[in-house]
Protein backbone atom coordinates (compact mmCIF):
# COMPACT_ATOMS: atom_id res chain seq x y z
CA UNK A 1 0.00 0.00 0.00
CA UNK A 2 1.24 3.64 -0.95
CA UNK A 3 1.54 5.57 2.27
CA UNK A 4 1.08 9.03 2.51
CA UNK A 5 4.79 10.41 2.41
CA UNK A 6 5.16 7.74 -0.73
CA UNK A 7 2.48 9.85 -2.51
CA UNK A 8 3.99 13.44 -1.25
CA UNK A 9 7.57 11.98 -2.35
CA UNK A 10 5.65 10.60 -6.12
CA UNK A 11 3.99 14.03 -6.74
CA UNK A 12 6.75 16.37 -5.66
CA UNK A 13 9.08 14.57 -8.54
CA UNK A 14 6.24 15.47 -11.27
CA UNK A 15 5.71 18.40 -10.12
CA UNK A 16 9.66 19.49 -10.44
CA UNK A 17 9.86 20.58 -14.00
CA UNK A 18 7.12 23.22 -13.06
CA UNK A 19 9.22 24.46 -9.93
CA UNK A 20 12.19 25.06 -11.74
CA UNK A 21 10.24 26.73 -14.41
CA UNK A 22 8.85 28.93 -11.79
CA UNK A 23 12.48 30.19 -11.01
CA UNK A 24 13.08 28.14 -7.44
CA UNK A 25 16.01 26.58 -6.68
CA UNK A 26 14.97 22.73 -6.21
CA UNK A 27 17.51 22.01 -3.69
CA UNK A 28 16.16 24.60 -1.39
CA UNK A 29 12.30 24.49 -2.41
CA UNK A 30 12.77 20.70 -1.33
CA UNK A 31 13.97 21.32 2.29
CA UNK A 32 11.92 23.58 2.95
CA UNK A 33 9.00 21.30 2.71
CA UNK A 34 10.34 19.36 5.23
CA UNK A 35 9.10 22.21 7.84
CA UNK A 36 6.57 24.33 8.47
CA UNK A 37 2.91 22.60 8.22
CA UNK A 38 -0.23 24.33 8.12
CA UNK A 39 -1.27 23.43 11.81
CA UNK A 40 -4.53 20.96 11.75
CA UNK A 41 -6.70 23.73 12.70
CA UNK A 42 -5.64 26.13 9.54
CA UNK A 43 -9.37 27.07 8.33
CA UNK A 44 -7.69 26.20 4.89
CA UNK A 45 -7.30 22.43 6.11
CA UNK A 46 -10.69 22.76 6.90
CA UNK A 47 -11.89 23.38 3.92
CA UNK A 48 -13.51 20.28 1.20
CA UNK A 49 -10.90 19.40 -1.25
CA UNK A 50 -12.90 21.49 -4.39
CA UNK A 51 -13.16 25.02 -1.71
CA UNK A 52 -9.55 24.60 -1.22
CA UNK A 53 -8.31 24.44 -5.04
CA UNK A 54 -10.42 27.52 -5.31
CA UNK A 55 -8.71 29.25 -2.47
CA UNK A 56 -4.97 28.03 -3.29
CA UNK A 57 -5.75 29.20 -6.95
CA UNK A 58 -6.70 32.59 -6.37
CA UNK A 59 -2.98 32.71 -4.42
CA UNK A 60 -1.33 31.27 -7.25
CA UNK A 61 -2.70 33.58 -10.20
CA UNK A 62 -2.37 36.53 -7.99
CA UNK A 63 1.43 35.61 -7.54
CA UNK A 64 1.65 34.78 -11.48
CA UNK A 65 0.34 38.12 -12.00
CA UNK A 66 2.89 39.63 -9.81
CA UNK A 67 5.79 38.18 -11.20
CA UNK A 68 4.76 39.27 -14.95
CA UNK A 69 4.02 43.10 -13.48
CA UNK A 70 6.80 45.60 -15.00
CA UNK A 71 6.21 47.86 -11.86
CA UNK A 72 7.21 44.66 -9.50
CA UNK A 73 9.53 44.06 -11.43
CA UNK A 74 11.46 47.34 -12.05
CA UNK A 75 10.47 48.60 -8.31
CA UNK A 76 13.49 46.44 -7.08
CA UNK A 77 11.40 45.11 -4.04
CA UNK A 78 11.13 41.92 -2.47
CA UNK A 79 7.25 41.22 -3.48
CA UNK A 80 8.88 40.18 -6.84
CA UNK A 81 10.49 37.18 -4.71
CA UNK A 82 7.59 36.26 -2.11
CA UNK A 83 5.43 36.12 -5.47
CA UNK A 84 7.51 33.66 -7.24
CA UNK A 85 7.88 31.80 -4.03
CA UNK A 86 4.43 31.85 -3.90
CA UNK A 87 3.78 30.57 -7.28
CA UNK A 88 5.45 27.75 -7.08
CA UNK A 89 4.46 26.72 -3.47
CA UNK A 90 0.77 27.17 -4.43
CA UNK A 91 1.44 25.09 -7.66
CA UNK A 92 3.00 22.15 -5.76
CA UNK A 93 0.09 22.58 -3.22
CA UNK A 94 -2.03 22.27 -6.25
CA UNK A 95 -0.45 19.39 -7.67
CA UNK A 96 -1.79 17.43 -4.21
CA UNK A 97 -4.84 18.26 -4.58
CA UNK A 98 -5.78 17.38 -8.38
CA UNK A 99 -5.00 13.74 -6.25
CA UNK A 100 -7.79 14.52 -3.67
CA UNK A 101 -4.68 15.16 -0.81
CA UNK A 102 -4.06 17.97 1.18
CA UNK A 103 0.02 18.81 1.65
CA UNK A 104 0.12 20.95 4.66
CA UNK A 105 3.53 22.03 3.97
CA UNK A 106 2.46 23.67 0.59
CA UNK A 107 -0.43 24.55 1.57
CA UNK A 108 1.01 26.65 4.66
CA UNK A 109 3.90 28.11 2.35
CA UNK A 110 1.56 28.73 -0.12
CA UNK A 111 -0.53 31.08 2.24
CA UNK A 112 2.57 32.54 3.95
CA UNK A 113 4.15 33.46 0.87
CA UNK A 114 0.99 34.72 -0.93
CA UNK A 115 0.51 36.93 2.44
CA UNK A 116 3.79 38.05 2.66
CA UNK A 117 3.65 39.36 -1.64
CA UNK A 118 0.82 41.40 -0.73
CA UNK A 119 2.28 43.20 2.32
CA UNK A 120 6.17 42.88 1.61
CA UNK A 121 7.77 46.45 1.99
CA UNK A 122 10.31 47.56 -0.73
CA UNK A 123 13.86 45.92 0.46
CA UNK A 124 15.24 49.48 -1.19
CA UNK A 125 14.69 52.91 -2.10
CA UNK A 126 12.86 53.57 -5.24
CA UNK A 127 14.74 54.37 -8.17
CA UNK A 128 15.81 57.68 -8.76
CA UNK A 129 15.67 59.98 -11.79
CA UNK A 130 19.45 59.15 -12.40
CA UNK A 131 18.65 55.13 -12.50
CA UNK A 132 15.55 55.14 -15.01
CA UNK A 133 16.55 53.18 -17.84
CA UNK A 134 15.16 53.53 -21.59
CA UNK A 135 13.70 50.33 -21.35
CA UNK A 136 11.25 51.43 -18.44
CA UNK A 137 10.80 54.18 -20.23
CA UNK A 138 9.52 52.09 -23.34
CA UNK A 139 7.21 49.95 -21.43
CA UNK A 140 3.06 50.60 -22.60
CA UNK A 141 1.92 49.69 -19.02
CA UNK A 142 3.88 51.94 -16.55
CA UNK A 143 1.78 50.07 -13.60
CA UNK A 144 -0.84 47.61 -12.63
CA UNK A 145 -2.68 47.52 -9.40
CA UNK A 146 -4.39 44.29 -8.70
CA UNK A 147 -8.02 44.72 -6.28
CA UNK A 148 -10.10 42.35 -3.85
CA UNK A 149 -12.87 40.69 -4.90
CA UNK A 150 -15.83 42.90 -4.59
CA UNK A 151 -13.82 46.42 -3.83
CA UNK A 152 -12.75 49.68 -4.75
CA UNK A 153 -10.01 50.17 -2.31
CA UNK A 154 -6.58 50.30 -3.46
CA UNK A 155 -4.25 47.81 -1.32
CA UNK A 156 -1.45 48.89 0.76
CA UNK A 157 1.01 47.89 -1.87
CA UNK A 158 -0.91 50.36 -4.41
CA UNK A 159 0.92 53.35 -2.83
CA UNK A 160 4.65 51.56 -4.21
CA UNK A 161 3.65 51.28 -7.87
CA UNK A 162 1.35 55.20 -7.46
CA UNK A 163 5.36 56.25 -6.17
CA UNK A 164 7.14 54.53 -9.36
CA UNK A 165 4.63 55.68 -11.81
CA UNK A 166 5.08 59.53 -10.37
CA UNK A 167 8.86 59.51 -10.52
CA UNK A 168 9.11 58.31 -13.87
CA UNK A 169 7.04 60.90 -15.36
CA UNK A 170 9.11 63.54 -15.81
CA UNK A 171 12.31 61.71 -16.78
CA UNK A 172 10.54 59.40 -19.14
CA UNK A 173 9.17 62.73 -21.00
CA UNK A 174 5.79 61.06 -20.21
CA UNK A 175 3.02 63.83 -21.15
CA UNK A 176 -0.10 61.78 -20.04
CA UNK A 177 -1.05 58.73 -18.73
CA UNK A 178 -4.50 56.42 -19.18
CA UNK A 179 -5.89 54.84 -15.76
CA UNK A 180 -8.16 51.85 -16.66
CA UNK A 181 -9.98 49.94 -14.41
CA UNK A 182 -11.53 45.96 -14.96
CA UNK A 183 -13.28 43.46 -13.23
CA UNK A 184 -13.31 39.76 -13.29
CA UNK A 185 -16.70 38.32 -14.72
CA UNK A 186 -18.19 37.81 -11.81
CA UNK A 187 -21.36 39.93 -11.07
CA UNK A 188 -23.72 41.78 -13.79
CA UNK A 189 -21.99 43.54 -16.64
CA UNK A 190 -23.80 46.84 -15.11
CA UNK A 191 -22.54 46.12 -11.62
CA UNK A 192 -19.17 45.84 -13.26
CA UNK A 193 -18.77 48.92 -15.03
CA UNK A 194 -19.73 50.96 -12.33
CA UNK A 195 -17.00 49.06 -10.09
CA UNK A 196 -14.53 49.15 -12.99
CA UNK A 197 -14.73 53.01 -12.79
CA UNK A 198 -14.40 53.49 -9.00
CA UNK A 199 -11.45 51.57 -9.24
CA UNK A 200 -9.81 53.73 -12.03
CA UNK A 201 -10.95 56.72 -9.97
CA UNK A 202 -8.97 55.50 -6.69
CA UNK A 203 -5.94 54.95 -8.86
CA UNK A 204 -6.21 58.59 -10.39
CA UNK A 205 -6.85 59.68 -6.66
CA UNK A 206 -3.44 58.33 -5.46
CA UNK A 207 -1.86 59.53 -9.06
CA UNK A 208 -2.59 63.44 -8.50
CA UNK A 209 -1.65 62.49 -4.81
CA UNK A 210 1.39 61.50 -5.37
CA UNK A 211 1.85 64.98 -7.76
CA UNK A 212 1.08 64.00 -11.27
CA UNK A 213 -1.15 66.38 -12.91
CA UNK A 214 -4.81 65.79 -13.25
CA UNK A 215 -4.69 67.42 -16.47
CA UNK A 216 -2.30 64.50 -17.69
CA UNK A 217 -4.81 61.71 -16.77
CA UNK A 218 -7.81 59.66 -18.84
CA UNK A 219 -9.73 57.64 -16.65
CA UNK A 220 -12.36 55.30 -17.52
CA UNK A 221 -13.87 51.41 -16.82
CA UNK A 222 -14.19 48.66 -18.95
CA UNK A 223 -15.89 46.83 -16.77
CA UNK A 224 -15.42 42.91 -17.19
CA UNK A 225 -15.00 43.47 -21.03
CA UNK A 226 -11.19 43.19 -21.74
CA UNK A 227 -10.21 40.46 -19.17
CA UNK A 228 -6.26 39.49 -18.75
CA UNK A 229 -7.44 35.97 -19.00
CA UNK A 230 -10.33 34.49 -20.10
CA UNK A 231 -12.45 33.23 -18.03
CA UNK A 232 -16.01 31.61 -18.19
CA UNK A 233 -18.52 34.25 -17.50
CA UNK A 234 -19.55 34.04 -13.38
CA UNK A 235 -16.02 33.09 -12.67
CA UNK A 236 -13.54 34.91 -9.84
CA UNK A 237 -10.14 35.66 -10.97
CA UNK A 238 -7.55 38.27 -9.58
CA UNK A 239 -5.65 38.35 -12.50
CA UNK A 240 -8.69 40.14 -14.37
CA UNK A 241 -9.49 42.69 -10.74
CA UNK A 242 -7.27 45.42 -11.54
CA UNK A 243 -6.26 48.90 -12.75
CA UNK A 244 -3.66 49.53 -15.90
CA UNK A 245 -1.99 52.55 -15.83
CA UNK A 246 -0.61 52.61 -19.53
CA UNK A 247 1.37 55.60 -21.05
CA UNK A 248 -0.25 58.00 -23.84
Amino acid sequence: MMTKTDNRARVLRGLGFAVAAAGVAWPALAAAQDTAPVAPSDPLMEMSVSQLKGEIRTRYDAALAMTRDTAVIAANDTRYIWASEAKAQCGIALGFLKSGTKDAVSIGRCADAALRMQRQAPAMPMAQTSSVTPEICRQPIAGTVFFDFDSATPPADANQTIAFVAQNMQPCGWTGLTVTGHTDRSGSDAYNEGLSVRRANAIAGLLTGAGVPGSALTVSGRGESEPRVPTPDGERNPTNRRVEITVK
